[in-house]
């Protein structure tokens, strides 16, 4: 199986986020395999981070498909950078996020190209990072998703190979409180703390979660204070929402102020700053007509599921462009030095794939 020797070769290269020149050592590897194919690359340089590399084909009439992944993975230099397999796994930083689902998408490709010679209106995307939360890779992905009928994304598929209908959105947030320093012992009532509003902005922050309905909001770190004989001049709150519908979002964003704006403690004033990184992408019935088309283009039966997690899939879902996830090998242990994939669900990927992508060369649309 070649592939899993692509695979290796990428994997025994470092490409944590802020390695510009691994990830960009990474990037060109897939460029050199792309344009063996008949690939053309729009390198959208970048100073401080890895470049983002677009690979085009040719287009025709007809429906346009953009694959998309990503090139960074989770560990500095040094940390975790081996490959190794078994009978059944392969294991090292990226085998199912994403690299292994980047070789998934480039097989399949391959596969088009050996049997047509050519190919057509796919265009695919690696971004340098999504593991940072693609702060900078986000415009160009929002800006280019318009310019296609369907997307599929290559994180790791499901334990039972499904694919991926939902994501949740987030954002993450800072609430400052300020307050009054004075002496804890001698001047306690000049004082106004500041960690004592936090305290109180905690719990009604806590009660924003509706499990029922897949929302969480969790305080994740608060750091405040001076020390024990100070009553605290300032405070701050790290707040994360995820939420599975807008309205959630609608809410939590209204009373993320509402919350910021209430004083507690009376003379304690606050600020807040932050943003949605990754907003939602809710189920849609053009999903369902999708899945129901391929599941007769490759007579096989495709099963979805909804994850917490997010990835760019999010960006793309919310141009309105029918989008599905989780087209990479089944694996776990991701962002720890246990990752590994199931080498079997790489054949069943790429056939999968290598299905969607034959009928739609020969028929120009899927749906």
């Amino acid at each position: 199986m070649r592939y899993l020797e692509d695979l290796e070769k990428i994997c025994k290269i470092n490409s944590f986020t802020q390695n510009k020149k691994g990830v960009d050592r990474v990037g060109n590897q897939m460029r050199e395999w792309l344009e063996e194919i008949g690939f053309k690359t729009e390198v959208h340089e970048r100073a401080l981070i890895g470049n983002h590399l677009l690979f085009l084909s040719p287009k025709t009439e007809g429906e346009k498909i953009l694959l998309l992944g990503h090139n960074d993975t989770v560990f500095p230099e040094g940390k975790f950078e081996e490959f190794r397999e078994d009978d059944n796994w392969v294991y090292g930083a990226g085998v199912c996020d994403m690299k292994g689902g980047n070789i998934v998408a480039l097989e399949a490709l391959r596969e088009i190209y050996r049997e047509n010679g050519k190919i057509e209106n796919i265009d695919f995307l690696l971004v340098s990072d999504e593991e940072s939360g693609s702060d900078d890779s986000k415009f160009l992905t929002l800006k280019i998703a318009k310019d296609y009928d369907y997307c599929f994304v290559f994180e790791a598929g499901g334990e039972n190979l499904e694919v991926v209908t939902g994501r949740k959105g987030v954002g993450t947030f800072t609430i400052t409180v300020e307050g009054r320093a004075s002496h804890a012992g001698t001047s306690y009532t000049k004082g106004i703390n500041a960690n004592l509003e936090a305290s109180y902005k905690l719990i009604e922050l806590t009660k924003l979660t509706n499990l029922k309905v897949g929302t969480t909001v969790n305080v994740g770190m608060i750091n405040g204070g001076i020390g024990a004989n100070t009553i605290s001049p300032s405070c701050e709150l790290k707040v994360e929402i995820r939420y599975k519908s807008n309205s959630e979002r609608d809410r939590l964003l209204k009373e993320l102020n509402r919350i910021t704006d209430k004083s507690f403690v009376e003379g304690t004033k606050s600020t807040l700053d932050g943003l949605i990184q990754r907003d939602v992408m809710e189920p849609t019935e053009r999903q369902i007509e999708l899945i129901s088309k391929l599941e007769k283009i490759t007579d096989t039966k495709i099963l979805t599921e909804q994850r917490g997690g997010v990835s760019d899939a999010n960006h793309v879902s919310s141009c309105e462009v029918v989008t599905l996830d989780g087209f990479g090998p089944f694996g776990d242990g991701d962002h720890t030095v246990r990752e590994r994939a199931l080498k079997s669900s790489f054949n069943s990927r790429i056939e999968l794939m290598s299905k969607i992508l034959t009928y739609h060369q020969k028929h120009k649309k899927i749906v």
